[in-house]
């Protein structure tokens, strides 16, 4: 492990344990790779195990208030926090939003398409997207299309899908031949190219928190680590943004 990792953990007050704890950790499925890797580095240092439940973060957010039994949930919008705030299951003050991303259009990597503008994509007979009826991925990349005033002309040529996954590996398949996804997801394939960046356009935000129901040490302790300098080294890697909190 990374000694900078170790050192974080040790900073931060994170020492092993006399007897380890399992974490189930509810995650939107774009932080996948970077969660998996930091997961890791914290298993080993401090001798607990954290599990992972990856998809959609409406999915996830639906799963929690139904009795999952999560001890810490990582969504891919503030929405889907916000409703399990009211519902009681996360506290305010353990909400965490220092994460962006950003949106961008990919063709599969063999594709000819080169696009210059957002009205290009009405060349297109099929663009896959996470559901924008329910999922962040989906929702943040209608905001952007009305934005551009192309929603209307492009929603009945949308495939909606289970989340940004199954979006991203609708073009790798070529099963359309275009979509809409966050940056960090085109970059982890290599299937796939990247034609426009909508960068900034909406901005996304992630939110983290413990499921107020854990009582769990080292729910809290995996928040924190993901909130220090060593995490953010990792995140930026596999190209997220790190936000400036106020």
């Amino acid at each position: 492990m990374p000694t900078g990792i170790l050192a974080a953990l040790l900073f931060l007050g994170v020492a092993v344990p006399a007897r380890s704890e399992e974490i189930l950790v509810f995650a939107a499925a774009s932080l996948t790779e970077s969660l998996q890797e930091l997961g890791r580095s914290f298993e080993t240092a401090t001798g607990n195990s954290v599990r992972f439940s990856f998809g959609a973060s409406s999915d996830l957010a639906r799963q929690i208030r139904a009795g999952a039994p999560a001890d810490v949930f990582f969504s891919a919008d503030t929405a889907r926090m916000g409703e399990l705030e009211r519902d009681g299951h996360v506290s305010r003050g353990d909400r965490r939003e220092f994460l962006s991303n950003s949106l961008v259009v990919i063709v599969p990597a063999a594709s000819s398409f080169r696009m210059r503008e957002p009205r290009d994509l009405l060349s297109l007979p099929r663009i896959a997207l996470a559901d924008p009826a329910a999922v962040p991925a989906g929702i943040y990349a209608k905001r952007w299309l009305e934005a551009e005033g192309l929603w209307e002309k492009l929603r009945d040529r949308v495939v909606p899908t289970l989340d940004v996954r199954a979006a991203l590996a609708a073009v790798e398949t070529e099963a359309a031949p275009a979509g809409i996804v966050y940056k960090t997801d085109a970059r982890v394939s290599k299937g796939v190219r990247m034609v426009y960046e909508a960068a900034g356009k909406p901005e996304i935000v992630y939110s983290l928190a413990r499921i107020s129901d854990s009582r769990k040490k080292a729910a809290a302790d995996f928040v924190r680590f993901l909130e220090s300098r060593e995490a953010a080294a990792v995140f930026k890697r596999y190209g997220f943004v790190l936000r400036v909190v106020d």
